[in-house]
């Protein structure tokens, strides 16, 4: 008679990952999607004030344009509105010189949800008028505000001297 066989148990393979292990890993993947985040948050933010200056430059050659067929800028009552609607124009004698619209599409707000603000006159000597975006805080007045006088103008509100020569006069 044969002894009974003793049947050796090998020890169990390894099944998963511990505790610790899966908290690093999580806490790895938190820490790369956060990088990703405020990368991708600063971009869109820039990318926000870029569109707002682009916007505003098309502002600016279609009041351009405005002036030639109309010989002057919008009045302030007229708006904006006056380079897509020929009802805007406040002279009837006038509205026969209106070639518009000067914009293909109606832009009557920025990328933050903010009325354009249109002055005529401009604010600052020397200039036909002011167009401002109020930035993504919606107050005018602050550092964030974007004017279609940016880089004109130093932070003492005069008219830079370099660029004097280009500033839009007329009435």
């Amino acid at each position: 008679m044969t002894a009974p066989r003793q049947i050796r148990r090998r020890p169990a393979a390894r099944r998963g990952f511990t505790i610790i292990e899966l908290l690093i890993v999580i806490g790895i993947i938190l820490a790369i999607g956060g990088l990703v985040l405020v990368n991708v948050t600063g971009a869109s933010d820039k990318a926000d004030l870029k569109l707002a200056r682009v916007q505003i430059q098309a502002f600016n050659q279609a009041l351009e344009q405005f002036k030639v067929d109309m010989k002057r800028y919008p009045s302030e009552e007229e708006g904006l509105a006056v380079l897509w609607n020929k009802e805007m124009v406040e002279d009837e004698e006038e509205l026969a010189k209106w070639q518009g619209p000067y914009l293909k599409a109606p832009s009557v707000k920025d990328t933050w949800g903010n009325e354009w603000l249109y002055r005529n006159p401009s604010e600052i000597e020397g200039v036909a008028y002011d167009i401002v975006s109020l930035g993504p805080d919606k107050e005018e007045g602050t550092d964030d505000d974007i004017t279609s006088n940016d880089g004109m103008v130093g932070e003492d509100g005069e008219t830079l001297d370099e660029f004097s020569d280009f500033t839009s006069t007329g009435g």
